[in-house]
């Protein structure tokens, strides 16, 4: 009789307390994975930068020298910052150069070439998912619409200061409220430098056999593979963890509304004070389908804000007759940052340019790679190069 016939299911019923408590360890084990994944990316730009800022072998300040004019400023802001991979770095060796006398005229266009300098990092990282055309051309286009909306930034805001000195007049009527006597540094408050700083000496030291121009280029290639290898695996584990509570909780600082991407972006990238570090984080996201291109752009711009906070930081520590320009000069990349999400973001038809064109160039990028390896070499290297050899 049906009510007398054995059923598993208390077998079943038996082994249910412990599956949940596997999975549950085995998605604990995966999060520790990530974290340490994480780390891994955070360590790999540390290195590369280090590798660059090594190999120039103190001598990074030397790459502005030829900065003559408001053009050339601007190639040279964007071929150091694409070599150092960091325009944290190049923003506050700029605030340095203005402190030493460097013209804010001149400086300004130089702190425009950082913010296009920087976004080659993502379109390094988005090389980690090459193997797949599919999540390549998701993950390029992520990466790249941070490249166009910065050079629509520059293409809009170059030409108004030139003409109008929109962002000295107003950066100085700012600096001018803050200035003191005394210096106001905080330069300590970094979450990322001492967590990164021992493992980078270690290798510097491990290489130490070497001259410093090989130290430097192998401490960044070492970087670039193990971006590449921090990538791989993280878009494997990220397939497996982003579901259910955690992806809501991703999309509720993300995924709900520009302001809320916008926001995160911005806190995020102060934590870390790395833009490209932070950006480089939602690459994986995109290629492994969690989020799309549109979902991370706000984030994006968010970034581009928060890097603001590092040359601010650089410029409190500056003391003397030159203090206030050393702060002008960081606070015209906030006024600038902040302005280009304003005016690009803040009008649909300017705002719908950056995706499209990088949906546009990712298609073609998808189907044969040699295209994104042009566009780099292009865009960050051989085009500054000619421009700099033709004004020569």
């Amino acid at each position: 009789m049906p009510e007398m016939t054995y059923s598993p299911e208390t077998t079943h019923d038996a082994s249910s307390v412990t599956d949940p408590d596997k999975i549950n360890l085995k998605s604990i084990g995966r999060w520790f994975a990530i974290a340490a994944l994480i780390y891994c990316m955070l360590l790999a730009v540390g290195m590369i930068g280090a590798g660059f800022k090594t190999a120039t072998a103190g001598q990074a300040k030397s790459l502005f020298a030829f900065a003559s004019n408001p053009f050339l400023g601007l190639i040279i802001g964007t071929v150091c910052t694409a070599l150092i991979q960091s325009s944290s770095t190049v923003t506050s060796i700029i605030v340095g150069l203005v402190a030493g006398g460097l013209p804010v005229s001149l400086a300004i266009p130089m702190i425009m070439g950082a913010n296009i300098g920087t976004t080659i990092t993502n379109t390094i990282v988005s090389a980690g998912h090459m193997r797949c055309s599919t999540e390549f051309k998701r993950a390029f286009s992520a990466a790249t619409v941070h490249d166009f909306f910065n050079l629509m930034a520059v293409i809009i805001f170059l030409p108004l200061e030139i003409f109008t000195g929109f962002l000295q007049k107003t950066s100085l009527a700012i600096a001018s409220m803050f200035v003191g006597g005394s210096s106001m540094s905080i330069k300590g408050i970094n979450f990322i430098k001492p967590i990164t700083k021992p493992i980078i000496g270690t290798l510097k030291s491990m290489l130490g056999s070497f001259s410093p121009e090989v130290q430097g280029v192998l401490l960044a290639i070492l970087g670039i593979g193990l971006i590449f290898c921090a990538i791989t695996m993280m878009g494997k584990l990220l397939k497996r963890l982003m579901v259910g509570r955690a992806k809501n909780m991703l999309h509720t600082a993300i995924g709900r509304g520009p302001f809320a991407g916008i926001t995160s972006g911005m806190l995020i990238t102060i934590l870390v004070q790395s833009s490209s570090t932070t950006t480089s984080l939602m690459i994986p996201l995109v290629g492994s389908g969690i989020f799309s291109m549109r979902q991370v752009y706000p984030f994006t711009l968010g970034s581009n804000i928060g890097t603001c906070v590092t040359a601010l930081l650089a410029a409190t520590a500056v003391i003397g007759g030159n203090s206030l320009f050393a702060l002008q000069i960081a606070f015209v990349h906030l006024i600038f940052n902040i302005s280009g999400v304003l005016f690009i973001y803040g009008i649909p038809f300017l705002r719908e340019i950056p995706p499209r064109c990088a949906e546009w160039l990712a298609d073609y990028a998808g189907r044969k790679k040699r295209y994104a390896a042009c566009y780099v070499l292009g865009v960050f290297f051989l085009l500054p190069a000619t421009c700099i050899i033709l004004a020569q």
